[in-house]
């Protein structure tokens, strides 16, 4: 990674001068995923001028650029190319134009290849970070086989900006399947749960599912013949393409008419191990063959205690992910060794706490 840039230079000033006046910074690129997480507050650090495609080796399947590179120039280029990020990562902003590579890692969410695939952090090779003191960190490497700090590159997907300003990022990517069909069947939540397993520990091209409503979509990903034997075995009835192609993308970003949740409610995220029988808390949806629950409910005390005391007494957490009262955390609280944890990591990446304090933990 070059350090030979105005822009850096620039960032590099800011928080160097944020630091000496413990003035807090809120990073911020293009906001399309500023719902996600608790209010922060501090001068805006826009990072969107440090931008561009560093590295591109699709031989390799690695993809280098800037943190200020739009999340689609990104997609377009591999796409050139018959490759993609494999976590298929939500924009969640009209047309996609505002959502940057930085915000992408940041926030560390994935859609639904993710249960086929891998989470983002898995595909997270490297990565350079401006820390509180405005100083470069670099970790990992470009290619796989260089591992040199390659957990501290992927502890940065889904930090929310709370540990410095992600500059550079180097992605692993794949290939885009040859082909992809959709199958639809009328099923209940306890046997929806219960196929999705059994299918799950078998050899089949599941590469998405999602339940509501008590109809279980699957989408198979791969060669045409594999996709024709996955088809007779599984039955279920097809999805035309067009349709299927809308309806995963209407799910990705949350427009699927499950989500048009009410002022008064919020959205929840609740992670179980994919095996946890329905939860009973309300109307849900259920992708990643059952890890993954959304839920629409209010955001009431008891509401809340009773949610997150499902969650975790099936081994899991709930996250207020969007909407609802803005006093209530978003995020799961955290078992106290966690939790001192992350007090050292944000003492020893932003001494003087500037970066996006509050936006996860209260120790964030």
């Amino acid at each position: 990674m070059s350090t030979q840039h105005p822009e850096l230079d620039a960032l590099r000033e800011r928080v160097r001068a944020a630091a000496a006046d413990r003035t807090p910074l809120t990073i911020r690129a293009g906001g399309s995923k500023a719902f996600y997480g608790n209010r922060c507050d501090g001068a805006r650090l826009d990072p969107r001028g440090y931008s561009g495609i560093v590295d591109y080796a699709p031989t390799e399947l690695v993809i280098t650029a800037r943190c200020g590179t739009p999340l689609a120039d990104i997609e377009a280029a591999v796409a050139a190319e018959r490759q993609m990020l494999p976590f298929e990562p939500p924009r969640f902003a009209a047309g996609g134009a505002q959502a940057t590579l930085g915000g992408m890692v940041a926030a560390g969410l994935a859609g639904p290849r993710r249960v086929a695939t891998g989470s983002l952090r898995d595909f997270v090779l490297g990565a350079s970070l401006l820390d509180g003191r405005g100083e470069v960190l670099a970790f990992g490497g470009r290619v796989m086989k260089n591992v040199a700090g390659y957990d501290m590159a992927r502890t940065l997907a889904g930090s929310l900006g709370t540990l410095g300003v992600l500059l550079d990022v180097s992605l692993k990517v794949l290939p885009l399947p040859p082909a992809e069909c959709t199958l639809r069947f009328e099923l209940d939540e306890v046997t929806a749960i219960r196929r999705l397993n059994e299918w799950g520990g078998q050899p089949l091209p599941i590469s998405a599912s999602a339940w509501c409503d008590g109809v279980l979509l699957l989408r198979l990903s791969g060669a045409r013949a594999g996709l024709s034997a996955a088809r007779t075995r599984l039955g279920g009835g097809p999805v035309g393409d067009a349709a299927a192609s809308v309806l995963w993308a209407d799910l990705r970003e949350q427009r699927h008419a499950f989500f048009g949740a009410g002022d008064d409610t919020a959205l929840w995220r609740i992670a179980v191990p994919p095996t946890t029988p329905p939860l009973n808390l309300g109307r849900t949806l259920i992708e990643w063959h059952g890890g993954q629950r959304w839920l629409v409910a209010g955001c009431d005390a008891q509401t809340v205690t009773r949610i997150r005391d499902a969650a975790s007494a099936a081994g899991g957490h709930a996250t207020r992910f969007r909407g609802g009262d803005a006093a209530v955390p978003a995020f799961h609280p955290l078992a106290p060794a966690v939790a001192q944890l992350n007090a050292r990591l944000k003492q020893a990446f932003d001494p003087a706490g500037i970066f996006n304090t509050g936006r996860m933990h209260a120790l964030a």
